[in-house]
Order: structure tokens, then C-alpha cells, then sequence
């Protein structure tokens, strides 16, 4: 006598294991985002150049808004603004500052390629978690520049620049959700989005 194997008991652990996979969710549910305009990349980027003319960056822990603005376009649109721009910008920071000339340029450059090189790890988790992972860069590439500056001068001007780089890394989800704002807007809209 031949016996059929019992479907019946297989059905519920087909079914546990059915149930469990559609509870899963991704990290990001919108899988394909569309790319940011141009002109509101360059426009956030030039107004947040034009605010750090602002006397409230003499604070010395002050947040450096325009270096998180260029990392994070670094980020999430890297064939617009590149590890160029920030040190473009970094040397403006340097003229306007009167300081060493290229002490902000490389900061900004080494914040820039350091969110290049981490980008594919970083788009796959939110913004707490990105500022997380961008931590040591921001710290590393503002120590490396106030190492040099302190070589140069002859002296150490202090630990008040990391106050600085942490007020910088803790504003990155508010960026996040500023500076992604109006691409959610038109996945809003859009008719053909599911």
C-alpha cells in the first residue's frame, strides 16, 4: 500500500511562511525616486551659500549648513554636485573668512568624497541612520583640516570644532526632509505612481 504524502500539514507552514514574507517591508517605499531639478539643487546650494554670510557662523560651534547642504547632494545627486562643487565653494568659505586659503576647500572636499564613497550604502536606510554612518566623516575630514591649520599656526585653537561637526551631522535628517520635500510632492501627484 502506497501512501500520498498529507498536503494538509504542509498547507500551514506555506501559509506562516506566506504571511511572513508579505509583513515584510522595505527599508524605502518608493523604490524608483525621481531625480531633483537642477535649478532647486542649485538654487537651495547658492541660498545656503548667500546665509552663510551671516555673522551666526562666527559662533564657533555653529553648524556649517552649506557643508551639509553640498554632502548631501553629494549623496542623492552626485552628476549634478561633485566633490568640484564642494571644493569650489570651500574656497569661496576661505576668502569670505579671510583664513588659510584652502583649509574649508579641503574639508569640504574630503566630506564630499567621503559621502561619494559610502553613497550606495547610504541610500539604502533613512536619515537617522545616514547621519549615523556620516559621523566619523564629518569628524574625520574637520580634524584633518584643524590638524593643518594647527601645524600651520603653531598652535591648537581647541576641541570647539567638534562641537561643530556634531551640530552639523544631528541637522541632517532636518536637510533630509527639507531637501527631499518637493521630489515627494511630485511623487504625490503623480498620476502614474502606485
Amino acid at each position: 500500500m502506497v501512501r500520498k504524502p498529507d498536503t494538509k500539514a504542509a498547507r500551514p507552514g506555506v501559509r506562516a511562511q506566506a504571511s511572513l514574507l508579505s509583513s515584510l517591508q522595505p527599508v524605502d517605499s518608493t523604490p524608483f525616486k525621481q531625480s531633483a531639478n537642477p535649478m532647486f539643487v542649485w538654487a537651495t546650494i547658492l541660498l545656503v551659500w548667500l546665509i552663510s554670510f551671516l555673522p551666526w557662523r562666527l559662533w564657533q560651534p555653529a553648524p556649517d549648513i552649506l557643508l551639509l547642504v553640498i554632502a548631501f547632494w553629494c549623496l542623492n545627486e552626485p552628476q549634478k554636485v561633485s566633490m568640484l562643487t564642494a571644493f569650489v565653494f570651500g574656497l569661496f568659505m576661505d576668502v569670505h573668512d579671510a583664513g588659510l586659503l584652502g583649509e574649508t576647500a579641503l574639508t569640504y572636499t574630503l566630506v564630499a568624497y567621503g559621502t561619494i564613497v559610502l553613497a550606495r550604502r547610504l541610500q539604502r536606510f533613512g536619515a537617522m541612520i545616514q547621519a549615523i554612518h556620516l559621523l566619523p566623516v564629518f569628524v574625520l575630514s574637520e580634524a584633518v583640516s584643524r590638524i593643518i591649520h594647527s601645524w600651520l599656526a603653531g598652535e591648537w585653537a581647541g576641541w570647539q570644532w567638534l562641537w561643530s561637526a556634531l551640530f552639523t551631522v544631528a541637522l541632517w535628517p532636518v536637510a533630509d526632509a527639507l531637501l527631499h520635500m518637493p521630489q515627494r510632492r511630485l511623487n504625490e501627484t503623480d498620476p502614474g505612481s502606485v
